[in-house]
């Protein structure tokens, strides 16, 4: 079964091809309920529409921008030097008449899309908007950003007064008063986009009386009431009918009310999706909002990684870079800047930094647009549930044989006793109902055969741990992630944040060549009073204008330091050295900025100086920045040629300062004249070192316990880290990474190896420094490919996603994290803690166990039921279990089992096992070993029952055979409950540890009981049973128990 399981239904957790995602759909041609099966599967005929729908919107748009920008350039008459000549004149006047020919015709074909919007320059303002306080409308605004018409926009006077149109200011944005947030709502709308209305709880009622067997059911039940009450009359004749149209609808209100539960669970997840925050200006305070609450005339703080929440207009930033490919299909990325001021929402920041004026939200963005003509395709289905899948299909091929044989022997049967009879030309009311029953109990042992419930039971589990994961810090973006974190043989983690807390504080200097302690107050006043005040008001000028960080003032009046956590502590150094840095920013004007970036591992930034001339500032890797200069501050302040003695000494204080797991960095600085244009780029060498810093970035508690459960439980633990290599290694060693006989390998030596030595390495490897995202790419893709390792990556920066999407789970961190990184994770880890990671793959493991339990536990049933009903066809000529027995034994294994066996919690025991890996065989031959030995002992009690019961419990009367029939669908009903609990561990012996703690066990247990009692007491005209005695109760019970003790001396069976 496995080797056909792997052949058919095996399917990659991530980026699975089409081709993978067609072949196992054609293959389950035995379905019983084709919406509530393929329910949580990706709908591929809505997703290749979509897919359609959004190449058309992208192509659309993207013809329009490049029509707008080509009209523009034409009929301005940019290219003067072709309209010198008259060719020239006469080629200009071509491509303007053709470009605008394509602009008349994209907007005939489009012109819904630009109804009611103005293209002339006397715009008038509606009355309404002028009532509110506003000189411009929504459409309008719309016109001129999504168009990204530059000419309307000066038109209105540009991105100053359209902020004085909108009510705003581009320095304290808008105002917070109720009222005024009330009209703006009013007038421009709110930032959501039109959902598709939540599915009510009869939707899932209707869904699941679409399965087939139980329409069949219905229909016989019908025939039943039909022919039972022609013949019996009035109610006798109709309990047989009554008692599977009961037993049906029970069956599809229990069912119903589990899958709306798991859709109430999965909405609750998608809602913690969509928590997306943005710093937003309002009343002159930087505070985070939700994107859902930005309004036009908001003023949105973006940087490098940030989703582009809204369409707004450029204010001010340096180098911004926009990722249109959502939106047009173009990969090229656009510079954003005061001559192409558009944003649009959707995008992303590939770059940069900048203040953007919202103009449009909601379903008036190109995004909302674009969002409202696509039909989800929903996410693609897990490993597991296709597994499970194909393991449905072949028991359903199965079951459909052995129904189709017992119909055939029943009636055969039958038609045997009527031959001999001699009655074979004469057919009463009741041995018409006989063939009915027949029938019934054929489509019966189908409903049981086909365990439709087993792919159904891992989006059970999924929706359950993710549900408790979120509670452990942990949002699960996809699916398949959760189960495949529990086969996850490698993690690659970074440092900051991850493995330390991520709260940084400058604890040692080295400036003008004095090392000091300056992780307090008193500490930083001792190096600034020490520091000639030259040297201090240059080192000063760089921390508070070379950073991506502000110092502000929040809602309360209080001083709050904003940006990454490295950028925080050294602006924090800068206070405590007695520098404002408001006075410092107003200071020197900022003329062109290069963001960190992790190639380069630096930043810079160059300064017009108010006595002129410019002046460029340098931050980043110590080494690397150290490399770029060629002089350093003495100890009085003056510029000192830089030696190999000088070199040497300060890079022993790198070295020294990385030994004491600090995260070291360089500040240098040079003079560049008086000529610099912003369009030039910053220079690359011949700086001026100020002084190397280190940061303190402590170890989180926890961590060195949790890398030491990894190792425990066969997953092994790489740093990958942007830092000193010596940084690394202290760090590594104190969480327990860096073992004895580990390798540390700065990451470009890793990328110059050749393929052999990078698989002699890689297996040793263990702390990767200096890394670049490629270098992590790399290693996870060698991991994943030659070493067949199931690889899990944690990333945060807009460069971490190729990493990330490459891995079999992506982990992002959820406080330092980027939206691009958030976007290509499959998890999030919400707090940064590795702690948090180790909880996602205990769960991860869980769900794997928790699934195998309950396909261990429906299989025994599955075979018992189908050789027990075939075996009695064959051999009685009938069967001892009729459809409404049969279909509560269903409702038992489906699922009430998968309620209570796929939602076991974790316990410490898991982390003690070895990993699946990618080549482990889910039904392993330890399942197998507890299924054939449980159904061979309930086998055998059934048919010890059948053929002897009768002698057993001295059962005589007219009423006996009904009472062994009770006795056995009792002690059938027990055997399951019993090996339910058995289930709950499939090696060990002691299956009530912790039992109590699962109070959704208990409760399907204690319900499964209680339920069983009613049927057999007090429902027997409907089930057809009758009420036990005391002792036959006893023996039912005992026999049902003693499949417990078979059970733990199966255990001790090697396999």
């Amino acid at each position: 079964m496995e080797s056909y399981l792997n052949e058919n239904f095996d399917l990659k957790a991530k980026n699975s091809s089409e081709e993978a995602l067609q072949r196992w759909r054609k293959l389950c041609w035995i379905v019983k309920n084709k919406k509530r099966r393929f329910r949580f599967t990706a709908n591929l005929p809505k997703r290749f529409e979509a897919e359609a729908i959004r190449r058309t919107n992208q192509e659309k748009f993207r013809v329009a921008v490049l029509v707008s920008q080509a009209a523009l350039q034409f009929i301005q008459g940019k290219n003067l030097n072709l309209l010198n000549s008259k060719v020239g004149y006469t080629m200009v006047m071509f491509f303007q008449t053709r470009v605008l020919f394509m602009l008349s015709i994209y907007l005939v074909f489009n012109r819904q899309m630009y109804a009611g919007l103005s293209f002339l320059s006397d715009y008038t303002v509606p009355e309404e908007v002028k009532a509110a306080g506003f000189q411009i409308c929504a459409d309008e605004l719309g016109s001129i950003v999504e168009g990204r018409d530059v000419k309307k926009l000066r038109i209105h006077g540009g991105v100053e007064t359209i902020t004085g149109k909108l009510g705003t200011s581009s320095v304290n944005g808008i105002s917070t008063s109720e009222q005024l947030l009330s009209q703006r709502k009013e007038i421009y709308g709110i930032n959501k986009f039109t959902e598709r209305p939540s599915r009510g709880f009869f939707v899932y009622v209707w869904e699941a009386l679409q399965d087939t067997t139980l329409m069949i059911l219905a229909f016989c039940a019908f025939v039943s009431l039909l022919v039972g009450i022609m013949t019996e009359g009035w109610p006798k004749g109709a309990h047989d009918g009554l008692g599977i149209v009961a037993s049906i609808l029970l069956v599809v209100f229990v069912t119903a009310t589990s899958d709306y539960k798991q859709s109430l669970q999965f909405k609750d997840l998608e809602k913690e999706k969509k928590k997306i925050t943005v710093q937003v200006t309002r009343d002159g305070f930087r505070q985070k909002l939700s994107i859902y609450d930005l309004l036009p005339g908001d003023i949105v703080h973006l940087s490098i990684g940030d989703l582009v929440p809204a369409d707004g207009l450029f204010v001010s930033g340096f180098s911004v870079l926009i990722n249109e490919s959502s939106l047009t299909g173009e990969s090229e990325p656009v510079n954003v800047n005061p001559v192409n001021p558009f944003l649009l929402s959707g995008t992303k920041v590939q770059d940069g930094s900048c203040k953007m004026l919202v103009t449009t939200v909601g379903m008036r963005t190109q995004w909302g647009k674009l969002m409202a003509t696509l039909s989800e395709g929903g996410d693609d289905e897990t490993p597991l549930q296709v597994k499970l899948n194909g393991v449905a299909t072949i028991i359903g091929k199965i079951g459909l044989f052995f129904a189709v044989v017992t119909f055939a022997v029943l009636v055969q049967g039958l038609f045997s006793r009527k031959l001999q009879e001699g009655s074979h030309l004469i057919w009463s009311g009741d041995e018409a109902l006989e063939i009915l029953e027949f029938f019934a109990i054929a489509v019966t042992i189908v409903v049981v055969a086909v365990p439709e419930g087993l792919p159904l039971a891992v989006t059970l589990s999924l929706a359950f741990a993710m549900k408790k994961m979120m509670n452990d810090r942990a949002l699960v973006r996809h699916l398949a992630a959760c189960e495949t974190m529990g086969s996850a043989t490698t993690i690659c983690s970074d440092k900051t944040g991850t493995l330390t807390t991520n709260h940084m504080t400058v604890v040692k200097a080295c400036i003008c060549g004095k090392i000091k302690d300056v992780g307090t107050s008193k500490g930083a006043s001792n190096l600034s009073s020490e520091i000639p005040d030259s040297s201090l008001r240059v080192l000063l000028q760089s921390i508070f204008n070379n950073t991506g960080g502000e110092v502000v003032k929040n809602k309360d009046g209080k001083i709050e330091l904003l940006g990454t956590p490295t950028e925080t502590a050294i602006l924090e150094f800068g206070m405590l050295l007695g520098g404002d840095f408001k006075a410092e920013r107003q200071v020197s004007k900022v003329v062109k900025v290069e963001p960190f970036n992790s190639l380069k591992k630096r930043m810079g930034v160059v300064l017009e100086l108010p006595e002129g001339g410019f002046r460029v500032h340098c931050k980043g890797a110590s080494e690397i920045v150290l490399a770029a200069c060629d002089k350093f501050l003495g100890p009085d302040g003056e510029v000192v040629p830089l030696d190999r003695a000088s070199i040497d000494l300060l890079n022993g204080i790198i070295e020294r300062f990385a030994s004491e797991a600090l995260r070291t960095l360089c500040l240098a600085y040079m003079e560049i004249g008086n000529e610099f244009s912003a369009e030039s780029p910053i220079p690359s060498s011949g700086y001026t070192c100020i002084g190397i810093v280190g940061i303190k970035d402590p170890v989180r508690p926890g961590v060195k316990e949790s890398v030491e459960i990894c190792r425990s439980a066969g997953i092994t633990v790489r740093m990958v880290t942007g830092d000193n290599i010596n940084t690394a290694k202290a760090i590594a060693r104190e969480c327990g990474i860096l073992t004895d006989g580990g390798l540390a390998i700065e990451g470009p030596e890793f990328r110059e190896k050749s393929e052999e030595e990078l698989q002699k390495i890689i297996p040793k490897l263990q702390v990767m420094a200096r890394s670049s995202p490629m270098d992590k790419h790399t290693l996870v893709k060698q991991l994943r490919t030659t070493f067949e390792e199931v690889v899990a990556v944690t990333g945060d920066g807009t460069n971490d996603a190729p990493a990330l999407h490459e891995a079999d789970i992506g982990l992002a961190m959820g406080i330092s994290g980027t939206e691009v990184a958030k976007e290509s994770a499959d998890v999030i880890i919400l707090d940064d803690n590795f702690s948090t990671i180790v909880t996602v793959a205990k769960w991860g493991r869980s769900v794997y166990l928790n699934i195998q339990k309950f396909v261990q536990f429906q299989l025994t049933v599955n075979v018992v039921a189908l050789v027990v009903n075939f075996s009695s066809a064959c051999l009685t000529g009938n069967t001892p279990l009729t459809a409404v027995q049969l279909l509560w034994v269903n409702m038992i294994m489906d699922t009430l089992g998968a309620l209570a066996l796929a939602t076991e919690p974790p316990n410490d025991d898991l982390m003690k096992r070895t990993p699946v890996g990618r080549k482990g065989n889910f039904i392993t031959n330890v399942m197998w070993r507890n299924i054939l030995g449980q159904s061979l002992y309930q086998f055998v009690i059934i048919w010890f029952l059948q053929t002897r019961g009768k002698e057993a419990f001295q059962l005589v009367g007219p009423d006996s055979d009904l009472i062994l029939n009770t006795l056995i669908f009792n002690s059938f009903v027990f055997c399951q409950v019993f090996n339910e609990i058995s289930s709950r561990e499939m090696e060990k012996i002691n299956v009530f540890k912790g039992i109590l703690q699962n109070y959704v066990f208990v409760t399907v247990l204690s319900c499964t009981v209680i339920f069983q009692i009613i049927i057999i007491e007090f429902l027997g005209t409907f089930a057809s049973t009758s009420p036990l005695s005391l002792q036959q109760w006893f023996v039912s019970v005992l026999l049902g128990f003693l499949g417990m003790p078979i059970s733990a001396a199966l255990k001790f069976i090697p396999v």
